[in-house]
């Protein structure tokens, strides 16, 4: 058997911006990706904390402290520019591996830098 957990999250994070005519998926600030361990093209859960909406989509990498959450693709209909979202993956383990296993959670300030616990 295995169990689907939380692994990584972004908590109250601010959209930057929306893309109607992209691909689609979610831009992330490159530092924001690195401390969650979030990978390129991971699936995630985005939370809109305005309005409750819930898409799923795929990361890419963003510039590096520029603190970039963007919206893309048809998911843009969903979430506007300055909401605050929440950002989720899961990983799928055993039960003997969940003794040892923490998931990642960061959450970041106004701008999208990390907030220090």
């Amino acid at each position: 058997m295995r169990l689907r957990v939380l692994k990584s999250k972004i908590h109250r994070a601010t959209v930057t911006g929306a893309d109607l005519d992209y691909e689609g998926s979610i831009t992330i600030d490159q530092d924001l990706m690195d401390a969650t361990g979030l990978v390129p093209y991971e699936k995630v859960l985005v939370v809109d904390l305005q309005n409750g909406n819930r898409l799923e989509t795929y990361t890419i990498p963003g510039e590096p402290g520029q603190g970039e959450i963007g919206i893309m693709g048809a998911a843009a209909h969903l979430v506007q520019t300055g909401d605050l979202v929440i950002i989720m993956a899961f990983a799928d383990l055993k039960p003997k591996e969940l003794a040892d296993f923490q998931p990642k959670i960061v959450k970041v300030d106004q701008n999208n830098r990390l907030v220090k616990k």
